[in-house]
């Protein structure tokens, strides 16, 4: 699941496909198959939205994207979605925590499968990292991150946990990290790489 050292980025885990068939900002060229061949990075790992394709289309969605030697992974929008989301295998959890205290309860029955668990966009979602485990990781993500002044937001909590960048693509022309990588540089951030996680596991 590694590609050549020469590609732009280490890793990318938050990408959307055609899965994410609700939302409106992923277009239809966006499949895994051109995902896979654009190759962006050189750890892969697709997360489309678990409530659009989970009661659906789950066992295609993994053979896809492990036959294009890709992770799988799934993003999950709060706690209404958790009981469904840990019976099902994944390779690790994209969560949207809300500062409410179900989502939040629903990070602990998340990290309780051992699976990695990534707070998406907290900046974005006015998630107080300071109710969040530290044994989930946190994503510096590049559409969200601009949004906010990233230095107060994420500063004081960069020696509590492990960060993942991610581009949080629905297009091709999408798959950047640029400014999540400005951000994280500036924040002194050394990323998480999921195949150590993982392995860990």
């Amino acid at each position: 699941m590694f590609g050549p050292s020469n590609l732009p980025y280490p890793q990318d885990l938050h990408i959307h496909t055609i899965f994410s068939d609700k939302d409106s900002s992923v277009v239809p060229e966006q499949t895994p198959e051109l995902v896979a061949r654009i190759a962006h990075a050189q750890v892969i790992g697709i997360s489309d939205h678990f409530e659009h394709f989970a009661d659906k289309a789950y066992e295609e969605y993994v053979a896809r994207v492990r036959s294009l030697d890709m992770f799988v992974g799934t993003e999950i929008d709060g706690a209404a979605s958790v009981d469904f989301a840990t019976s099902l295998a994944f390779d690790y959890y994209i969560y949207h925590c809300r500062n409410i205290a179900a989502d939040y309860r629903g990070i602990e029955r998340l990290l309780a499968t051992g699976r990695p668990v990534i707070i998406a966009h907290p900046n974005a979602l006015d998630t107080d990292l300071d109710r969040v485990p530290e044994t989930c990781l946190v994503e510096i993500n590049n559409r969200y991150v601009w949004h906010c002044d990233w230095m107060a937001f994420y500063g004081p909590h960069v020696d509590r946990f492990g960060f993942v960048i991610s581009s949080d693509a629905h297009q091709p022309n999408w798959l950047s990290q640029s400014v999540a990588r400005r951000a994280a540089e500036e924040l002194g951030i050394q990323e998480k790489c999921i195949v150590e996680v993982l392995t860990h596991v």
